[in-house]
C-alpha cells in the first residue's frame, strides 16, 4: 500500500506584501504632504502667514510650531492670527501669548476675531500689534474660572467610600469625593485671584488702558465687536480679509497679498503613538484646571 504523500501547505505572502506596500504608501504620502508647503513657497514671493486658533485652548504645541515656521520663513512678511476660541487652560494660553510677543518683534502680527475671542482667546489676541473683529463677534469674558463636581452625596447613596491618604490638608483640594472645606475655598480663591491679576496686567500693558477701566470690564461679561471697539478692547472693525490686507500693508506687500498656511493634516496614527491625540480631547482633567474660558452653560 502506497504511503500517503504529506504536502506542506504553501505560504501565501501576498497579503503581507500588500500590507507593507500600503504602509509604505501612507508614510510616503504623509512626508510628501509635509513638504508640500516648503515646495510651494520656494519662489520667494512675499506672503502673509496664517495661524488658526480654533476651539478650546488645551495645548500650545501646534500653534507654537506654526508660529516658529512662519517666523523662520523669509518670504513671510507678516502674520494673521485667526481666533475663534472661547479660551482654555491658563498655561497654554500664556505660552501662545508669549510666543506672539516674541514673533511680532520680527514680523507684524494682526489678530482677527471670528465668532468669538473670549477669555483666553482674547488674552492671546492682546499680544498682537492690532486686533480686528466683526461687529457681531463676541469678545471679553476677562477672568478666570475653575469648576469641579461634588459627588459626596451620590457616593453616600450608593454606598461608595473613597479612602484618601495625603501629605497635607490641601493635597486633595478639588476632589469630587468630599465636600470642600473653608480652607479649600480660600485656597482656590487666592489661586484664581492671582491668575486674574495676571490677566488684568496683560491688558493694562498691551492695550495701554487704565487699570481701573479694565477692572470695570473684567467681571466675566462678554461684549460684541462693536461695543469692544468703543471700550478700547480692539483696534478696528473688520473681516478676516481686512486683517490680511492690513497685515500685507504692514509687511510691505503691494497689490493683492498671497497667503501661506501650514495645512499639514493631522496623522491620527502618529498622534496616537506620540500621545498628542490626548491633547485634542477635553478630559475631566482639563475641566478641573483653572481656565481663561467663556462658556454658555
Amino acid at each position: 500500500m502506497d504511503k500517503a504523500r504529506i504536502v506542506a501547505p504553501k505560504t501565501d505572502f501576498r497579503w503581507l506584501w500588500i500590507a507593507l506596500l500600503s504602509l509604505a504608501t501612507i508614510i510616503i504620502s504623509y512626508n510628501l504632504g509635509k513638504q508640500t508647503n516648503i515646495a510651494t513657497n520656494s519662489l520667494g514671493v512675499k506672503k502673509v502667514g496664517i495661524v488658526e486658533i480654533i476651539g478650546p485652548i488645551i495645548s500650545s504645541k501646534k500653534i507654537i510650531e506654526d508660529l516658529n515656521q512662519l517666523e523662520q520663513k523669509e518670504n513671510i512678511a507678516s502674520i494673521v492670527i485667526r481666533i475663534d476660541s472661547p479660551g482654555g487652560s491658563v498655561a497654554p494660553t500664556e505660552e501662545i501669548y508669549e510666543k506672539i510677543k516674541k514673533v511680532k518683534k520680527i514680523k507684524p502680527v494682526i489678530a482677527s476675531v471670528g465668532n468669538v475671542a473670549a477669555s483666553g482667546g482674547y488674552y492671546i489676541a492682546v499680544a498682537a500689534d492690532s486686533i480686528l473683529a466683526n461687529k457681531g463677534s463676541i469678545l471679553g469674558s476677562i477672568g478666570v474660572i475653575i469648576s469641579y463636581p461634588i459627588m459626596k452625596d451620590l457616593f453616600d447613596k450608593v454606598g461608595i467610600d473613597v479612602e484618601t491618604i495625603k501629605s497635607g490638608n490641601l493635597k486633595d483640594s478639588g476632589s469630587f469625593s468630599r465636600n470642600p472645606t473653608p480652607q479649600d475655598k480660600v485656597f482656590f480663591e487666592k489661586l484664581i485671584l492671582n491668575m486674574y491679576n495676571q490677566f488684568i496686567d496683560v491688558i493694562v500693558k498691551d492695550r495701554m488702558m487704565e487699570r481701573n477701566n479694565v477692572l470695570s470690564l473684567a467681571d466675566g461679561r462678554v461684549f460684541t465687536g462693536l461695543t469692544s471697539l468703543k471700550l478700547g478692547l480692539i483696534d478696528e472693525l473688520g473681516t478676516f480679509e481686512s486683517a490680511i490686507e492690513i497685515a500685507a500693508e504692514m509687511g510691505g506687500i503691494s497689490g493683492k497679498p498671497q497667503i501661506f498656511q501650514n495645512n499639514k493634516k493631522s496623522n491620527i496614527i502618529k498622534d496616537f503613538l506620540s500621545s498628542d491625540l490626548s491633547t485634542k480631547i477635553q478630559t475631566t482633567w482639563f475641566e478641573k484646571l483653572p481656565q481663561y474660558r467663556w462658556r454658555m452653560e
